[in-house]
């Protein structure tokens, strides 16, 4: 027993004397960190290949002006489009023969504004902003919203035009409607900005679904479902058939994937995955989202291919095919 415990001893005190010079030569090496890259600030993102959207946009950045105002001058593009039959002036009207639009926008400070199935003003994007800087309101609809753009000057106009009720009247022979998916009848342009001082904005403007049921309203409008915007973490925007991402409050979804740590492009992939999980026997609509974050990291994903979204930054104007969740 005595042998024992000497041998025990020493081999500690031995142990003692050769790690300690070992010890104190240790130094410990930090990790050797990737440099964090810059953001690519300025920066604006569009559904689709709306191209003269996203150039509009840029203008308003390149030039110093705030992503608010990038986005709305830059949805606008689109609403004045006559060939544009899913936005603004010249879109297709619902089952009824009237074309009502919806648009809503957002700004930095999580100030915002949308207007509902309002008929005969061409541009309500610019009544959304009308709403979010000149009323106690968020949201104003049908007859009231159109009440109110008259009053802030905005001029009636027919928005019906003659390519869109020749299209209307041969719907009507069969009267059915079924989404095609990528055909644009019920697309929505989503915008989104980050401008020189890093705040972010964005807007949304359709016509909705052609040959809607009178009074429909899909996603576009409707804050955290169509359009999302948290000027700590980025924005998100959809398109496509809107009562899906209605359903899971998608824009809204995205952001606060984002808030939690995922990329933009896997934030957006998990919103079509948490439509598609409760859509397991129907896969035959479509749906694309965008997002952004503080970093100017852009993302999107959709559920059938076909999709595509626009950026434009100081290294140029792409256009992104989107990876999408079926690939047939």
């Amino acid at each position: 027993m005595k042998r024992r415990k000497f041998l025990r001893n020493s081999s500690t005190v031995a142990a003692g004397i050769v790690s300690a010079p070992i010890l104190s030569s240790y130094k410990e090496v930090p990790a050797v960190k990737e440099p964090a890259k810059a953001p690519i600030l300025p920066i604006t993102i569009c559904t689709w290949n709306f191209g003269n959207a996203t150039a509009k946009a840029w203008e308003i950045l390149e030039k110093g002006g705030t992503a608010l105002d990038a986005v709305h001058q830059g949805v606008m593009v689109e609403e004045n489009d006559l060939n544009n039959s899913t936005v603004g002036n010249g879109g297709r009207p619902d089952r009824d023969g009237n074309v009502t639009l919806d648009a809503c926008i957002m700004d930095k400070d999580g100030n915002c504004g949308a207007v509902l199935a309002m008929q005969n003003i061409a541009n309500p994007i610019s009544v959304a902003r009308k709403v979010m800087e000149e009323t106690p309101h968020v949201m104003l609809a049908g007859k009231g919203a159109e009440q109110f753009a008259y009053e802030q000057g905005f001029e009636k106009t027919d928005l019906l035009t003659e390519e869109s009720k020749q299209a209307w009247e041969e719907w009507k022979k069969t009267s059915q409607y079924k989404p095609i998916i990528n055909i644009e009848n019920h697309d929505t342009i989503g915008m989104l900005a980050i401008d020189a001082d890093g705040d972010i904005a964005g807007a949304c403007t359709t016509s909705g679904m052609a040959y809607k049921m009178a009074g429909r309203v899909g996603d576009s409008p409707i804050i955290g479902a169509g359009l999302f915007v948290d000027n700590e973490v980025g924005g998100a925007t959809a398109t496509g058939v809107g009562e899906e991402v209605v359903r899971t409050v998608g824009s809204f979804l995205i952001v606060e994937l984002m808030r939690q740590g995922k990329s933009p492009q896997e934030a957006c992939e998990e919103g079509v995955k948490r439509i598609i999980a409760k859509n397991k026997d129907k896969q035959d609509f479509q749906i694309g989202f965008i997002a952004i974050n503080k970093k100017g990291e852009t993302g999107g994903y959709c559920i059938h291919p076909g999709f595509s979204y626009r950026t434009y930054t100081k290294e140029g104007h792409v256009i992104n095919p989107s990876d999408s969740y079926l690939k047939s």
